[in-house]
């Protein structure tokens, strides 16, 4: 789960990370408000959406006076930012942060990414800050600076100070970074973050080492944890449909093709997309039923599915291990009658009571065409659709 970056400020500030004073407006009048009582001479106006690259889009403006935050936060509110990270429809901006603006000396880059290769947590840190992380990898690799941390210790005081003293932070505010990195690596953890990024983190002319900017991601498994959390989830930012599958335990990813599947499994959702793929096809979503598929998940799975007016037939691909056969079978010709199906629907089936589903599927009147493996099902859905 994904949150606006004036959220994830206020949750670092409670980890003692220093971030710049802030107030979220909704409208340009409280937007005028804010600057007023943040009572700076220079106040940024910063579009909150769930996407990075707002300022090259035109989302983040420096103003010198309220008439300036006024004309700012008139053109930032209601626009669509198109970024690298929304994809070309973009995002509309419906909110906006309000900020006291910092004399920055210096800017750099501080991460947290857990590390499949190591099973670890790792901070990751960089002088060249304000740049997207992906293209330091690219053009510069060796100026980024990493540190595993041990699970059973956490993170050592010497680990941030060695990633402070290489990424050149200031001799007289080591201490400070120090502090800084300490209090993100317990935010990430204590509220079980799956990304923590800073870009970027500043020194100023007062100083401070403080957070510009903060990018927090939540490990979605873990929210029954953090109800404080889960309050602060922006339905506006979301997908309609994958807000729906997500109230019956369904994961469901809307893609851009024609060919909508329902599988029961993450590994075999993507070998199903590759195979649509493959064949010529372009699938129109991932979804993964699970392995307790119930007619009521199978049903709603077929209404999220065709809720995509793009989509213009099905291919239910479900392998039979903890779920039987003529279970799956039941429900999806359940789901047929009850939202009468009008596109074509591929039905593979493999696994226990495989051929009592097949018969339950060949016997119910409905124009279900049966494949007999996931290549075979691939191809007469693609030919179908075209």
């Amino acid at each position: 789960m994904n949150i606006h970056e004036y959220q994830g400020k206020e949750i670092l500030r409670q980890y003692g990370v220093k971030v710049p004073e802030g107030r979220v407006a909704f409208t340009v009048e409280e937007a005028v408000e804010a600057a007023k009582q943040l009572g700076t001479p220079v106040t940024v106006v910063k579009a909150q959406i769930h996407a990075g690259g707002r300022g090259k889009a035109g989302g983040v403006k420096v103003a010198k006076s309220l008439d300036d935050v006024r004309t700012y936060a008139s053109e930032i509110l209601g626009k669509v930012l198109v970024t690298h990270q929304t994809g070309p429809e973009g995002k509309e901006v419906k909110r906006l942060l309000v900020e006291q603006g910092c004399d920055i000396k210096k800017e750099y880059y501080v991460g947290l990414v857990l590390d499949r290769g190591t099973g670890r947590v790792v901070m990751m840190a960089s002088e060249e800050g304000g740049t997207e992380i992906e293209e330091v990898a690219e053009h510069s690799p060796e100026k980024i600076i990493k540190e595993i941390i041990d699970p059973a210790v956490g993170m050592q005081a010497f680990q941030a100070r060695k990633l402070a003293y290489a990424i050149n932070i200031p001799a007289e505010l080591v201490n400070k970074a120090v502090k800084f990195m300490l209090g993100l690596y317990s935010a990430f953890v204590e509220k079980d973050c799956s990304i923590a990024e800073i870009n970027p983190l500043v020194v100023t002319g007062d100083g401070e080492v403080m957070a510009l900017d903060a990018k927090l991601n939540f490990d979605s498994n873990a929210l029954f944890r953090h109800k404080d959390i889960l309050e602060l989830r922006d339905l506006d930012e979301e997908d309609e449909k994958e807000i729906q599958a997500s109230k019956f335990d369904l994961s469901y990813i809307a893609l851009d093709g024609n060919i909508g599947c329902m599988v029961n499994g993450a590994g075999l959702a993507m070998a199903t997309m590759d195979i649509i793929k493959y064949y010529g096809g372009e699938p129109a979503n991932f979804l993964d039923v699970g392995g307790g598929a119930t007619a009521e998940k199978v049903t709603e799975a077929f209404k999220i599915i065709l809720s995509d007016p793009s989509v213009k037939g099905i291919f239910v691909n479900i392998f039979g291990g903890i779920m039987r056969c003529d279970v799956i079978a039941s429900g999806v010709i359940e789901a047929a009658k009850q939202i009468q199906l009008d596109k074509p629907l591929v039905v593979r089936l493999e696994g226990t009571n495989v051929e009592l589903g097949k018969k339950l599927l060949n016997e119910s009147g409905l124009n279900i065409v049966a494949a007999d493996s996931m290549a075979d099902g691939a191809q007469k859905i693609v030919a179908l659709v075209k």
